[in-house]
């Protein structure tokens, strides 16, 4: 039977050779994490192998996602479906261990991690989440959901600014199953960060309200145990555990040092690590005992089945919540969903309301609500600008679950958390602020879409018709930045119809992330057919046709397809047969087929594209023969009314760029 050390070293061993024969990777990490990573994983983690995505598992979070190989050790030494030959493919074309972890690559990956911190905000919102649908579903004796949301972190996760935003926030809201790890080793790529990196930690998270076990002695298996144990005792207050640990454990020239951490240790000093260690094994070998110690199916068999009976006893006691819950993981919309969704299109039509997009939002919020229970959202501390609350919102507290998030100014770690909440599962997140604020949050944007996650955001205030704030406040190429953004679905409506629509789509759309660029001015109402709403949600629409044969095309967006419809009317005076498409959502419109999008943007017209932001990005609709409409400068402070005539967005202005290109 292998020893606890020989359990941890198959770890080292593990790392040292999947980085090794890649020629690339972090083997100090997973080194030096190797105890700590038995004690966890052998000890305290509720998992399954043989079942990911059992609901009541506890979470992991590698946040420190360089260390990736100490992720793939433990998931293939436990029992996930990972074989050696995958740890051999480590970083290599289509394998299921890349650089880093990336959600959906290998079973047991719960977050895609790397861009440091990230790991840790999304960690906040799993353990969020966990409070939430607890406070919903559980009942006397039947705690359907329990269970716990670990993290490691480095110390480079701890320098981003971001670990303070969603750190502050867990301790505030008080995720008593919320626990932290922290490879305290003092190195990072540049050498040792007391240079950098000289915050008092512990005090600081004390400061959170967490619970901070200190000087912990990473590489004593009773010390990290005690440690853990005593994490789980705490129930009100999140834990940070400091483990004082060495990078690269093991390597006997290298350890301790910076020269470890991020590339290959080489053979000879490899060599010397197995004879320090005393794994007298070839490369990728791990002898049968220690595979026999590490294979966790059997026990992660036996924790599904009790839960299992937990929730057969549930059922029989509260059938209805029981049938929710289920809906509610298998990510379903409710069976009524088409019905209410038609019933707000239809509804929102018949009322023909001229009103700002971020106000038709929160009407559709508010309609749509009632019958997705599971919808939970919040703001940047602009809650009465972003109108992201309904009339059954309510507010998440260190004392009560809800569905509404006050996640103070917090952009970036508002984005991390949500996008936990929606890899926790049993809930769809939404989150606002101001667009030009999606910088601040944009690398979170950005992990959402390459996990192809449901994360839903509401930015508001999307143009100059801000107004008065100033340039500072005024989203020019922000559009763009976000439609550039693989995979993610960018809707700029122009008024309520739109508006509903794209909040149709954006929780429908199961692969990936949803921006909603809303307006803060008031919008005048489109009157459309049955067919023109019906092809809203293909992206791009023709909602103007020309009178006779269109000589030109007019491509518009949010507050400026109104513009688009009255220079058509005045062209239309001149004898110029113009054509106005609405294009709310750039990249729905081009997955539609090559047929479709032709008959939108008929080759061989003249097309000019109208939208207060930046003009390349619409150079691929309008090439280079057509025209844009737009601003490549920052804008200024003043009413919006005088802003839209000063940058050129007039009728006037449209005709003359249209005739030019004529």
């Amino acid at each position: 039977m292998g020893s606890r050390l020989e359990l941890s070293n198959a770890i080292r061993a593990l790392a040292m050779d999947a980085v090794q024969q890649a020629n690339s990777g972090h083997p100090g990490m997973p080194m030096g994490m190797a105890e700590i990573a038995e004690v966890l994983w052998n000890h305290h983690l509720r998992h399954n192998p043989a079942n990911p995505h059992w609901f009541d598992r506890d979470r992991f979070v590698l946040s420190n996602g360089h260390g990736s190989m100490l992720l793939y050790a433990l998931l293939h030494l436990t029992g996930y479906d990972l074989p050696l030959a995958e740890i051999k493919r480590f970083r290599q074309l289509h394998s299921k261990t890349p650089g880093h972890p990336e959600y959906g690559c290998a079973p047991g990956v719960e977050t895609t991690t790397g861009p440091l911190g990230q790991g840790l905000a999304n960690a906040v919102g799993m353990a969020l989440a966990e409070r939430i649908l607890a406070a919903e579903f559980n009942r006397d004796g039947l705690d359907i959901v329990n269970h716990y949301t670990w993290v490691f972190v480095g110390d480079g996760c701890l320098m981003e600014g971001i670990s303070h935003e969603a750190c502050s926030l867990a301790g505030t809201w008080g995720l008593g199953k919320l626990i932290a790890v922290y490879d305290d080793n003092g190195i990072s790529i540049d050498g040792q960060v007391k240079g950098w990196f000289a915050d008092d930690t512990p005090k600081r998270f004390e400061a959170y309200g967490w619970q901070v076990l200190r000087a912990v002695d990473g590489h004593d298996f009773d010390a990290v145990e005690r440690a853990l144990t005593q994490a789980k005792t705490q129930s009100q207050r999140p834990t940070l555990i400091c483990c004082k640990t060495i990078i690269g454990k093991g390597a006997p020239n290298k350890q301790g040092g910076h020269d470890c951490h991020g590339a290959a240790l080489g053979d000879k000093e490899i060599a010397a690590t197995r004879a320090n260690i005393g794994w007298n094994h070839p490369p990728f070998e791990i002898p049968a005992a220690v595979y026999a110690r590490w294979d966790a199916r059997a026990r992660g068999a036996a924790f599904e089945r009790e839960w299992d009976q937990k929730f057969t006893a549930y059922e029989k006691a509260h059938p209805q919540l029981a049938a929710e819950f289920k809906r509610r993981m298998t990510g379903e919309l409710p069976a009524n969903w088409r019905a209410q969704r038609e019933a707000l299109v239809t509804k929102t039509n018949a009322k023909a309301e001229t009103i700002a997009t971020r106000k038709a939002s929160q009407n559709a919020i508010e309609a749509l609500a009632p019958a997705l229970p599971e919808l939970v959202g919040g703001s940047a501390d602009l809650t009465w600008s972003n109108l992201t609350m309904w009339s059954g919102s309510k507010v998440v507290s260190r004392s009560a679950g809800g569905n509404y998030i006050h996640f103070g100014v917090r952009e970036f770690g508002m984005a991390g958390i949500v996008n936990g909440v929606s890899l926790h599962g049993g809930l769809i997140p939404y989150a606002g602020t101001f667009l030009v604020f999606s910088d601040y949050a944009r690398n979170a944007l950005r992990v959402a879409a390459l996990m192809k996650i449901r994360a839903i955001h509401v930015f508001t205030h999307d143009s100059i018709g801000l107004g008065e704030d100033g340039p500072t406040h005024q989203p020019v190429e922000h559009a763009a930045a976000l439609r550039v953004i693989p995979n993610m679905d960018v809707w700029r409506p122009c008024d309520t119809v739109e508006a509903a629509v794209a909040w149709i789509a954006a929780i429908e759309r199961k692969d990936g992330p949803t921006s909603l660029l809303l307006s803060r001015q008031n919008l005048p109402f489109q009157t459309r057919t049955a067919g023109q709403i019906a092809a809203i949600a293909r992206g791009g629409y023709v909602l103007a046709e020309a009178q006779g044969k269109p000589q030109c095309v007019i491509i518009a967006t949010g507050s400026e397809v109104q513009l688009a419809i009255d220079a058509r009317k005045a062209l239309a005076e001149q004898g110029i047969a113009a054509r106005v498409v609405a294009m709310p959502c750039t990249a729905a419109f081009d997955r539609q087929d090559e047929a479709y999008r032709a008959s939108v943007l008929p080759q061989g017209v003249v097309r000019v594209a109208v939208e207060a932001g930046t003009s390349d990005f619409w150079r691929k609709y309008v090439g280079l023969e057509g025209a844009v409409v737009g601003i490549d400068r920052f804008g200024e402070s003043a009413p919006a009314g005088e802003l839209f005539k000063y940058f050129g967005f007039t009728v006037d202005n449209v005709v003359k760029t249209v005739r030019s290109v004529l």
